[in-house]
């Protein structure tokens, strides 16, 4: 149902049907402020004017005051709790009891988010096992304990040694082939592990696309555009529910162990925000209050990424930067409590089995050169111009998959692209691997020891602490840097078809895979111009030295990954503060902040707003960035409903309206409320009243024998001195459903005003006035409709 205000339809009630009415004549007062049975107060409206206060039915069964795919008023949810708050603070002294339920109301939010932090730790840590075990199994599977993925199956092996690719091998850990005794070696024993591998990708995919399809439809993808729109004040009725926690969770632990290119990263803020959601129904002061849930929400977002990289702080900042909307100064203290709570409980649990909440945490400190600058910019140029790529193809895609055949058939979709994605990866070792142990092995420094193609350089080591010196690269690197080109190119590709699909899904990991990928060829690169030309001009101060290594190819790595994520996701200080938390890399941040900053320039000269907002624009969702700056010259009265010539609007009086007028009103019209004027001649304005409320009025008077279709409807304070004749039925007043202060505006305010007060209060529609006359109404859709129009974009709303 829309929020758009539109223009009032036929009456078939004309004035001349009212007929004369005495002040002795029953009256009955609606209001909100009392929980009383009908019944109870018929009996007081025995009088000179038979008044009597007839209460408003409280929705007990509905959890919130609004409908779904609507937007809240957050200044009336917000002024709502201040008088909820009031009145606790008021009744505190009266007993213990009272004392006990204030402490517990200044207690429940940070109870809430304790409750919120612990819970997705734990759902992080159990997906993170999960996936390392069901990805492992395409592989092998450990015989003598099949519960163990294959690092913990080798640990305690007498065995361990390590391939060209720096996977571990062991006698314990066994291959398919070897599981079924068939070619132990050669063409056959690669063709059987080919078979099991494809297998059990395709089945992962196929199990995770049906249980989203049939169980939770909102599961699929990464819900980050979901979840700003919804901390925006959007209503998505099932979007954070039981279920939806339920299927992404066991949905992302399938997608991301079948070989595909997504992560599940960005799912675990969809996750952490279901969590809030659920336990905010545990405390009615943010069950019962939208405008309060989303600050539990944005505890959530925080706490979502600080479970996903180990990066608590930059959790915060992410959810500041990247997805709430309203972060008073108390949601950031409690969203660092609960960002602090998840990461504690994850590292307590130690899913990764390094001792470290953070998977890809390095054991370097090494020193980085003035003149890397340029190589870093350089990587930031690349990671913009990836991110613009990607966003403009993403949704290219996008609206192809909407408006063909393609879109009918998401199970046919996600098969072919799994069995495509498995067939392609499999025969190179680096897309074989999953994209976080990649990145593991990329971010890291090559040791005496290491005897992997990626360290195959002419060393001549006496010992395993060695100092690391420069040195020629050999032939096993060179052969490395051929593969991870292909990788890049096979993960581009493919993850450009894979975001979208209708599975749980993220694009954190893969665009920090391919950044890693990129920024590890650009610092073996770097690495050996440094080595062969020590005495150019940019090295010879700082790579003349003989004795030691001046470039660390692992960290163009960590570099490349920060810029190519920046470029797609437009971040710049979360980015940098995740980035340094996850891999411990704090000596490095300049780096960081340099790629990143970069990045985003150069994606913004391609286009403003990264990939979720993008598709937030692209599913039509009521987002009003709060980023975005209108330098546009127009007026209220150009974008307000209705314009000249339209016929006018749907509006309530002030008396002289019958109840089955209003009730023919509320069945011709949808919207979410009427402003009541004096007259439909004078269109002086009087108030505002939302349609819920009307309704649920109606309903309750109803049941009285004496309220009838002829029953005169008032909305004064007072009564009339010559009221309408109601044919002796008993007449109501709506007086107390009224909101007598709603927004307005004149129309001759600028655009621009109208705008920030959008923003900034939250407003989910503001009335047009003229000397007090009511010309017309504003919604939070006409504003984005306004904006992308005069942006020229092409109109998402209809």
């Amino acid at each position: 149902m829309s929020t758009r205000h539109s223009r009032r339809k036929t009456n078939p009630f004309e004035a001349n049907d009212h007929f004369g009415l005495s002040m002795d004549d029953d009256m009955v007062e609606i209001t909100t402020d009392a929980r009383r049975d009908v019944s109870d107060l018929v009996d007081r409206s025995q009088g000179s004017k038979n008044l009597m206060d007839v209460p408003l039915v409280d929705d007990s069964s509905s959890r919130t005051h609004y409908d779904d795919f609507h937007t809240i008023d957050w200044l009336k949810d917000l002024n709502r709790d201040r008088f909820r708050h009031r009145i606790i603070q008021k009744r505190k002294k009266e007993s213990i009891w009272q004392t006990i339920v204030t402490l517990h109301d200044s207690w429940s939010g940070w109870i809430c988010v304790l409750l919120v932090g612990f819970s997705s730790g734990l759902v992080a840590a159990v997906v993170d096992i999960a996936t390392s075990w069901l990805t492992n199994i395409k592989d092998g599977i450990c015989v003598n304990a099949f519960w163990l993925n294959k690092p913990q199956c080798c640990w305690a092996s007498k065995n361990l040694t390590f391939d060209e690719y720096n996977n571990p091998k062991c006698p314990e850990w066994f291959s398919w082939p070897e599981v079924f005794k068939i070619w132990n070696n050669g063409f056959g024993e690669f063709i059987i592990s080919y078979f099991f591998y494809t297998f059990w990708a395709v089945l992962f995919s196929v199990f995770a696309v049906l249980l989203v399809r049939v169980f939770a439809p909102y599961a699929s993808g990464s819900g980050l555009p979901e979840i700003k729109t919804i901390l925006s004040g959007f209503i998505i009725r099932g979007y954070l529910g039981k279920w939806t926690l339920l299927i992404k969770t066991v949905g992302m632990m399938l997608s991301t162990s079948s070989a595909l290119i997504l992560g599940k990263e960005g799912p675990f803020v969809h996750v952490a925000c279901c969590c809030g959601n659920i336990f905010s129904y545990l405390f009615p002061k943010y069950g019962k209050n939208e405008a309060k849930k989303r600050e539990i929400l944005s505890a959530a977002s925080a706490a979502g990424v600080a479970v996903a990289f180990g990066a608590p702080i930059g959790g915060v900042l992410f959810s500041l930067e990247e997805v709430s909307y309203y972060f008073p100064l108390k949601t950031m203290w409690r969203s660092f409590f609960c960002a602090m709570v998840g990461a504690f409980v994850v590292r307590m649990i130690n899913p990764y089995g390094n001792g470290h909440d953070v998977q890809f945490s390095i054991d370097y400190k090494a020193p980085w050169s003035s003149f890397e600058l340029i190589p870093f910019i350089l990587l930031g140029i690349l990671g913009g111009l990836w991110g613009a790529c990607f966003i403009k193809f993403n949704i290219f895609w996008s609206k192809y998959r909407k408006t063909t055949a393609l879109g009918r058939y998401p199970i046919t979709e996600v098969v072919v692209v799994a069995l495509i994605t498995a067939i392609i990866t499999f025969p190179n070792p680096y897309t074989r691997l999953s994209m976080t142990d990649l990145i593991k092995i990329l971010v890291g420094q090559c040791k005496a020891e290491d005897e992997s193609y990626l360290c195959n350089y002419r060393r001549n080591f006496t010992s395993a602490n060695a100092k690391i010196l420069p040195a020629d690269a050999g032939p096993g690197v060179y052969k490395a840097l051929w593969r991870l080109f292909m990788a890049l190119i096979v993960q581009i590709t493919l993850m450009m078809f894979t975001i979208g699909i209708k599975v749980p899904s993220g694009l954190l990991i893969p665009s920090m895979s391919i950044g890693a990928i990129a920024g590890r060829m650009a610092g073996i690169a770097v690495e050996q111009l440094a080595y062969h030309y020590p005495h150019f001009i940019l090295f010879q101060n700082e790579c003349s030295k003989a004795d030691e290594s001046c470039v660390t190819p692992g960290l163009y790595a960590i570099v490349g990954a920060c810029a190519f994520l920046g470029g797609a996701t437009k971040m710049t200080v979360s980015l940098v503060v995740i980035m340094f938390e996850l891999t411990g890399g704090l000596t490095y941040i300049v780096p960081l902040m340099a790629a990143a900053v970069t990045a985003k320039w150069v994606g913004d000269a391609f286009g403003k707003g990264g990939i979720y907002d993008a598709q937030i624009e692209l599913n039509g969702y009521p987002f009003l960035d709060n980023k975005e700056e209108f330098n546009y010259t127009t007026l209220a009265s150009d974008v307000m409903t209705p314009r000249p010539g339209e016929p006018p609007l749907s509006v309530l009086t002030q008396e002289g309206m019958s109840l089955a007028e209003i009730e023919q009103v509320l069945k011709e019209t949808s919207f979410t409320g009427y402003p009541v004027v004096v007259s439909h001649d004078s269109q002086h304005l009087v108030g505002y009243v939302l349609r819920r409320d009307l309704q649920m009025a109606i309903s309750q008077q109803r049941k009285n024998h004496r309220v009838s279709g002829k029953s005169m409807v008032y909305f004064n304070q007072t009564l009339p001195q010559n009221p309408s004749s109601s044919n002796g039925a008993l007449s109501l007043r709506f007086y107390k459903l009224l909101d007598l202060a709603p927004v307005t505006i004149t129309d001759q305010t600028p655009m621009e005003t109208v705008i920030d007060m959008f923003r900034k209060l939250g407003l989910r529609i503001t009335l047009v006035t003229h000397n007090g006359r009511l010309l017309g109404i504003i919604t939070k859709k006409d504003v984005l409709r306004h904006t992308y129009s005069m942006n020229n974009h092409e109109s998402v709303f209809t």
